[in-house]
């Protein structure tokens, strides 16, 4: 029979107090009061004195055994939980420094996505950034601190200045293929049209099509005369750029929404995305099997209880069999 120990080192308290006891058994380091002659002295136990000796030293290595905590695994806490399986794809192309929302498009996106966290703590929500390239930044995840401290730290430029839609989509659809869930969402947050990558939106959205994933796009800014800073000039005064490649592709996320059985937002102003969250909110949530702690079937108190009754028996032996003071 194999147990675990789930406090192992405790178990030195045991053995601690199998010395103290021995000590008092023995008689060690207490000063005779009457002197015998050697030869008058029998040698080894009496043969009683031996039965509580082997008694008591047992006793200790009980009491011991249940101080390390001994328990048998009897399998998983199995429980259901009801979720969304949801792939935030964020754009982070240069355009999305432009400051039509406040204090520009991609803070404020961030601050939108949350807000989104907060709103469905039980969902498990993933993170995907792109520009040129794409990265998933975050798998599907229930951690809504970690989501969060994640989405803080997204910054622009390291994955390039373009616009890769249809190959963030893909990568979104291809984590989210493997989910148990009904419900699988994507929400699209970007200021720009695609002009680059291997796969266009539209091919990307009839793979989440067939997949039964649902794409929410939301069309960030719109403003046609929006601009991007470019860094001050001689005198310090902040320059700006007209954003290369002009505004959102309204019609291409509509387009990719309605594919997929989604919707389409535009996002012209810091509150716009709470209509998506409302959407989102309404969706069919699918229960999961979720695997909880370890059960473990707990043998404390039964080895404690035969340690504690050796040991009284021992005593008790002592002193009425062998008439013996504390």
């Amino acid at each position: 029979m194999s147990y675990e120990f789930e406090h192992f080192l405790y178990a030195i308290w045991g053995l601690v107090g199998l010395v103290f006891w021995l000590i008092s058994f023995f008689y060690w380091f207490r000063k005779p009061q009457l002197f015998i002659h050697s030869k008058y002295k029998k040698s080894g136990l009496p043969f009683l004195r031996t039965i509580l000796f082997v008694t008591g030293i047992a006793s200790w290595l009980y009491i011991s055994f249940a101080l390390a905590g001994p328990r048998r695994p009897m399998g998983m806490d199995k429980n259901t939980i009801d979720v969304n399986d949801i792939f935030i794809v964020l754009d982070l192309s240069r355009s999305m420094m432009a400051e039509d929302l406040k204090p520009n498009r991609v803070e404020a996106a961030k601050q939108k996505i949350v807000d989104f966290v907060s709103l469905f703590p039980k969902d498990r929500i993933g993170l995907v950034i792109f520009a040129e390239r794409v990265f998933t930044l975050l798998p599907l995840s229930t951690d809504l601190e970690l989501i969060k401290k994640m989405v803080d730290q997204i910054k622009l430029g390291p994955l390039g200045d373009g616009t890769n839609i249809g190959d963030a989509l893909a990568l979104a659809v291809g984590r989210l293929i493997q989910s148990q869930a009904k419900s699988k969402i994507i929400l699209l947050l970007t200021d720009g049209v695609s002009n680059v990558g291997t796969l266009t939106p539209l091919q990307a959205a009839e793979m989440a099509a067939s997949n039964k994933i649902k794409i929410y796009t939301v069309g960030i800014g719109g403003d046609k005369d929006a601009r991007i800073p470019v860094g001050a000039n001689m005198f310090g005064v902040q320059r700006y750029q007209v954003i290369p490649g002009g505004s959102v592709d309204a019609k291409g996320l509509k387009e990719i929404a309605d594919m997929t059985h989604g919707k389409a937002y535009m996002a012209n102003n810091n509150k716009a995305l709470k209509n998506v969250l409302d959407e989102i909110n309404k969706m069919e949530r699918t229960q999961i099997e979720h695997s909880g702690k370890i059960i473990y079937q707990e043998f404390y108190f039964k080895f404690l209880f035969i340690g504690i009754l050796l040991l009284i028996t021992t005593e008790l032996g002592r002193r009425i069999l062998l008439r013996e003071g504390p």
